[in-house]
């Protein structure tokens, strides 16, 4: 636990002797201060995926094999790691105060790859500046807040990804639809209808194939859940782990163990095995009495993912904006100005009853 990760230390400008951010949408860091730029080395081996069931059996899941500094935030519970020596630093998720002596060194398991900011922070905000300025009855304040580059963080978020063999056994019915004519009496005496049945047979069989890359957040906290709407990165873009990727952003450390994830991938997993098996049985409609689901040669990979977020107070509510740091899809949700509605709607009365007026 005394070994500090390579990527706990500041990345020194070989020129000036300024700190290092990584420049988002390349394989270089880049000095803010003069300009100088450093190329990432690209690792020649491909990210390791480790075997799951020796890995468990062997280290157990709270395992960790380096250690990490970490401000925990004491009202949401985000674990959070920073690569700059900031002076102060607030939560990226509710912006509550960070106190740096607070500090303290925990173990994880070192991600094996990750995908890299493809958007810096200009173009983030604004993708959150357009946003705001197209929503009506905002706040004056968001409209600022969304001017402030301050208030937009880059944070690499933990995952889970599962591989595996899928086989699956199985028992139920195909389901094909046939249609009856049946008679019925109306105001406009007996009429014909036709009539959807089913027809039910006796269905078994086997189905198998690999499972890649089932996707888990390794992050629960009692914040409110990241919107699916700007939760999916192209995996094609994976790159090895490089501790030079997190500087200028924050890294989210995972909170849902190994173990956890694994079974969590497991039910996806079963969902996947469901689909096939409905698609082998064929017909209009299936039912499934019964599958033995088995999962072998099991793999795993810590991963980091990156997004953007920001967030927002009004009129005592915490108001969150999302931007996917490879995409740029946005999502979040949205406070409105009371002000700005009642003043519309007195606008809209006076308009009314001005046009009655002129009616008479």
């Amino acid at each position: 636990m005394d070994d500090i990760q390579q990527s706990e230390y500041k990345k020194a400008c070989a020129n000036c002797g300024a700190e290092l951010k990584f420049k988002p949408g390349s394989h270089q860091l880049i000095c803010e201060y003069c300009g100088y730029e450093e190329f990432i080395e690209q690792s020649k081996t491909s990210f390791e995926e480790l075997e799951l069931e020796h890995y468990l059996k062997i280290v157990g899941e709270n395992a960790y094999t380096e250690t990490i500094e970490l401000l925990h935030c004491k009202n949401c519970g985000a674990n959070q790691h920073v690569e700059e020596n900031y002076k102060s630093l607030n939560c990226v998720y509710c912006s509550e105060p960070l106190i740096r002596e607070d500090i303290e060194k925990e173990g994880w398991i070192l991600p094996g790859a990750l995908v890299p900011f493809q958007l810096d922070a200009r173009k983030a905000q604004a993708i959150f500046k357009n946003w705001v300025d197209k929503i009506w009855f905002a706040p004056d304040n968001l409209k600022k807040a969304a001017l402030d580059p301050e208030g937009l963080h880059g944070l690499y978020l933990p995952y889970w990804t599962f591989d595996a063999n899928l086989f699956a056994s199985y028992q139920g019915q195909r389901g094909d639809y046939y249609y009856e004519n049946q008679t019925y009496n109306s105001n406009k005496g007996k009429r014909t209808r036709q009539v959807r049945k089913t027809r039910w047979t006796y269905a078994s069989g086997k189905v198998e194939g690999f499972v890649d890359d089932i996707l888990i957040s390794a992050s629960e906290k009692k914040r409110k859940e990241i919107p699916s709407k700007v939760t999916f990165w192209n995996l094609k873009d994976l790159v090895v782990f490089n501790s030079k990727y997190l500087s200028g952003f924050v890294t989210e450390k995972y909170t849902v163990s190994l173990k956890e994830g694994h079974h969590k991938s497991f039910q996806e997993a079963k969902n996947i095995a469901y689909n096939w098996i409905r698609r082998d049985i064929g017909g209009d409609t299936q039912r499934i009495a019964n599958a033995d689901i088995k999962l072998s040669n099991e793999k795993f990979k810590h991963i980091l993912l990156p997004i953007y977020l920001s967030s927002y107070r009004y009129d005592g509510k915490e108001f969150n904006f999302y931007i996917n740091g490879q995409t740029g899809v946005l999502s979040g949700n949205r406070p409105y100005s009371f002000w700005k509605i009642f003043f519309l709607v007195i606008f809209i009365l006076v308009i009314i009853a001005i046009i009655a007026i002129f009616a008479k």
